[in-house]
């Protein structure tokens, strides 16, 4: 069968090696696309402000001395389990939307016949975030989720550790934005820890006061 015009033109172009190095070199110039990444807002707040803060309140020798949030822990004890396994993979993919980490289900260690619980049977779930993620979420809750608690009158002062860690409960997980209200089978709340690096809680309040945690004496 006889070639056409526009077959022998293409043929022609695609052993040229002339016009194959034309359109490597325009390929080449093409604009590649970088995502460009952005830091954590309140993580950028923390070195430019609360730092600054810290130093003249506690006069502090230099910015390494200045407490620091380490990791914020999220666990969720989940009893009604053991009589319906699936709870589980609901808790999970709720904590997972919550926090955008997924988390690790919590198995027993030992097992309790009065609570009808043997050892190796899922009872919780826990997940650990650090870094960009935890200040984001940290964000998310201080500015989003603690203004839709109802009757919200502050977070109480007197959840620190002595350690300059400070602990929060959360009584229903639809605070939220990332949960559906209309999909929720079942409300289940959850204990937020944060870890910092101070020695005293009075270090430890300031910083979460400065990154806007609402406490009331």
């Amino acid at each position: 069968m006889a070639e056409s015009k526009q077959d022998r033109k293409k043929q022609k172009e695609v052993t040229d090696p002339s016009k194959q190095k034309k359109s490597a070199a325009k390929e080449s110039k093409k604009e590649v696309f970088v995502e460009e990444k952005v830091p954590a807002r309140l993580l950028e707040l923390y070195r430019t402000k609360i730092v600054p803060e810290l130093i003249k309140k506690f006069n502090y020798k230099n910015n390494m001395q200045a407490p620091k949030l380490q990791k914020i822990a999220v666990n969720v004890g989940v009893g009604a389990a053991v009589a319906d396994p699936k709870i589980i993979e609901t808790t999970v993919k709720d904590i997972e939307s919550i926090t955008g980490q997924k988390p690790t289900v919590v198995k027993a260690k030992k097992s309790v016949s009065n609570f009808k619980l043997r050892e190796g049977m899922n009872i919780g779930v826990r997940v650990t975030l650090r870094n960009d993620r935890m200040y984001e979420f940290l964000d998310r809750l201080i500015n989003i989720s603690i203004p839709r608690i109802r009757d919200f009158r502050g977070l109480s002062d007197k959840s620190f550790d002595g350690r300059g860690n400070y602990s929060l409960g959360i009584k229903e997980q639809v605070i939220f934005p990332e949960i559906n209200v209309d999909s929720v089978t079942r409300i289940s709340g959850m204990d937020i820890t944060f870890v910092t690096t101070a020695k005293t809680d009075e270090e430890a309040h300031m910083l979460l006061k400065s990154f806007g945690m609402p406490f009331v004496k």
